[in-house]
């Protein structure tokens, strides 16, 4: 069965297909959103740190970078909309000896060439005001709500199983035999970013999990902590971080495990012991609070790449939107605004003024948006 024809066809509902669709609907282009699994967002955008970072410590010059210094003027204009609430609590950084205080003064400084601000405080520290926190899992379905009101289409159980040409541009066929026919499509798979893309006969990167495990919090007897503690970056990473959520709780992590199962969501053994003293060292009032959970996501990391947004080579139409790194939350929306720009100007659609679409946010979640990916994956295998 032939679908009628669709302006755009969106491959992936996490927080960045979500937004993609949502910023072809704030310019008049109406899209179909397809995602595999039953729910939004119930990949690496539901099992994420929900930190909306300002880019003060990404590298001048990259796409990723500019993608998350637009997201966060797009952010303040669209967060009334959107209805999403968001803490701007600010994060700190704290050194621990010379080598880390040195490092401090040169991520103030590329703070500085990225416009963020970013200031030393009396006691040694580096306060990133602009540092925030937000619920993902809200974020990515008030998005997907307000596309819809103008005018997308969402489907869930929608998993895509081939790509081809068509007298249209693309031919998105489903699992269960149906073709969509649409004069772009957008390849916003995630994980399965690289499957997706070798439907079409190409292979623009490949993707692996890198697993990041998170341990969560109730308030302890003491003060609640009111920022984000960041640690300084080494060689081997960001490392641990220890933030507070919307909701009263406290989250440190993550690790950072290189894996190749994409449907292995597990807590692994010894995850507490990569994370508890590191978060202690930074938050020492974690000692006399109550563990109340732990969740592990997986990040579409690419090997050898990162942020691979392009046009296909071998399928005229198609884009690619890969190895979006745990980032991918902080920049969505600049990532919808570019590839609506990338059809543009190539004729695929004819984007209108831009156009307030307000919804009053996410519906009410029966529990943590921490528990809502977790919880899926453990229930058994992805859908197929």
């Amino acid at each position: 069965m032939v679908s009628s024809a669709r302006p755009v066809a969106v491959i992936g509902g996490g927080v960045v297909g979500c937004a993609v669709c949502h910023a072809l609907a704030r310019r008049g282009v109406r899209a179909l959103l397809l995602e595999r699994e039953p729910g939004l967002g119930l990949g690496a955008s539901g099992a994420n740190s929900g930190v909306l970072h300002t880019g003060f410590d990404s590298h001048p010059g990259e796409l990723e970078t500019a993608l998350i210094l637009r997201s966060a003027l797009l952010r303040a204009e669209l967060l009334a909309e959107l209805g999403v609430r968001v803490s701007r609590c600010g994060a700190r950084m704290t050194p621990r000896d010379p080598a880390e205080a040195l490092a401090l003064r040169e991520l103030a400084c590329n703070a500085a060439r990225n416009g963020v601000e970013a200031s030393a405080q009396a006691d040694g520290s580096l306060l990133i005001p602009g540092e925030s926190i937000t619920d993902p899992v809200a974020l990515t379905i008030a998005l997907a709500g307000a596309a819809r009101k103008g005018g997308a289409e969402i489907r869930t159980r929608a998993a895509v199983s081939g790509l081809e040409a068509s007298d249209e541009g693309v031919e998105v066929t489903l699992a269960g035999g149906e073709r969509v026919r649409a004069a772009a499509a957008v390849n916003c798979a995630g994980l399965f970013a690289d499957e997706v893309a070798a439907l079409a006969g190409e292979a623009p990167v490949s993707i692996y999990p890198r697993k990041g495990e998170f341990l969560v919090f109730a308030r302890g007897p003491g003060p609640a902590l009111g920022e984000i503690l960041l640690p300084v970056p080494s060689a081997a990473g960001k490392g641990v971080l220890v933030f507070p959520t919307l909701d009263g709780h406290v989250i440190a992590g993550p690790t950072a495990r290189e894996r190749e199962d994409k449907t292995d969501w597990s807590v692994e053994p010894g995850a507490q012991e990569l994370i508890l003293d590191r978060a202690l060292a930074m938050w020492p009032a974690l000692a006399g609070a109550e563990q109340v959970g732990a969740y592990a996501g997986l990040r579409p990391a690419g090997r050898g790449a990162n942020y691979v947004i392009e046009r296909s080579r071998a399928l005229p139409g198609l884009v690619h939107v890969a190895a979006i790194r745990s980032t991918g939350l902080t920049a969505c929306l600049g990532i919808g605004e570019h590839v609506v720009g990338l059809l543009e100007r190539d004729g695929r659609v004819a984007p209108g003024p831009l156009r307030a679409l307000r919804v009053d946010g996410a519906p009410p979640a029966s529990g943590p948006w921490w528990e809502r990916a977790a919880a899926h994956w453990a229930a058994g295998p992805p859908a197929p």
